[in-house]
């Protein structure tokens, strides 16, 4: 059995670099002081920007980046897994895209995920949303092996998308991470709901760090950051939208005690879909005889 104390942090990231490596460095030490080895920020830790030319003029490539570079030497320092739930950054090509990173004890990148389902969205009463104008969609998932466990990575609104998922299990995931920047719009009707869901069908736990409150690019964030066991269980949950942190410790031997109870991860099977009439007129496959 192997025992996990994770941590969440949840922020209210600015438009100010400076100011949210700073923010989330507190938030971090602090988690790291009451004993967990494992922490994970939310989506967009060190800058949640909305207008394209704006944010165009504050990323960095990558191996440059100095919220990057700021948070491997913390991790190092605290000698923590440190998950920053993501960062917007530039790519080899260039390209602006929104990575969840993974570092360990020693500082090292040990794993990096560019986010692949884009947020475009348009929600109703002005509010709209549509990522993929300012970053470049990821094309792989992502599995990060740690000495703890197998860590499964995500981003915000790819918990709509429960395939992925599937496969981060399938391919021995025992942690899967969802940090998140989610509205508070759709975090009020689906993100529980959502986070539960992915935990109970994979049999994985949870962590789900997230980005709260009123922020200064005009968005409004959902934040209750949540760690959910994988039975569905919800070991820890924030309950309201401003900055702090969650703990939970908890046995990753509960992953495998899960699937074996349930194991639809065996079970799935491939289907062929057989589509009957048009939806219009419906044409009768056969009289039964009298």
């Amino acid at each position: 059995m192997t025992k996990v104390k994770a941590a969440c942090i949840q922020l209210r990231s600015s438009c100010t670099l400076s100011e949210n490596i700073a923010q989330s460095s507190h938030w971090i030490i602090k988690a790291a002081s009451q004993g967990a080895n494992v922490i994970v920020t939310p989506e967009m830790t060190p800058l949640l920007v909305r207008d394209r030319n704006e944010l165009l003029t504050k990323v960095s490539r990558f191996e440059e980046d100095p919220a990057l570079l700021a948070f491997c030497e913390l991790a190092a320092r605290l000698e923590v897994w440190l998950i920053i739930g993501s960062l917007p950054t530039q790519n080899d090509t260039g390209e602006i895209v929104n990575r969840q990173v993974v570092l360990g004890p020693d500082g090292y990148v040990y794993a990096y995920y560019d986010k692949i389902h884009m947020f475009d969205v348009e929600l109703g009463n002005g509010e709209a949303y549509h990522e993929s104008n300012s970053y470049q969609a990821g094309n792989r998932a992502v599995l990060a092996k740690t000495p703890f466990g197998r860590i499964g990575m995500s981003i915000c609104y790819d918990v709509r998308f429960p395939h992925l998922y599937r496969l981060l299990a399938q391919a021995g995931a025992d942690i899967l991470t969802v940090p998140a920047a989610f509205t508070k719009v759709t975090g009020q009707a689906h993100w529980e709901t959502l986070l539960r869901a992915r935990a109970i069908e994979t049999g994985s736990f949870v962590l789900a760090a997230a980005q709260g409150g009123q922020h200064q690019d005009g968005r409004e964030t959902y934040g209750n950051s949540m760690i959910i066991g994988p039975w569905g269980d919800v070991l820890a949950h924030a309950s309201h939208d401003e900055p702090g942190i969650i703990t939970a410790e908890f046995d990753l031997g509960d992953v495998s005690t899960a699937r074996g109870k349930i194991p639809s991860l065996r079970n799935g099977q491939d289907y062929r879909l057989c589509l009957v009439g048009d939806g219009i007129s419906k044409t009768p496959v056969f009289q039964p005889s009298q």
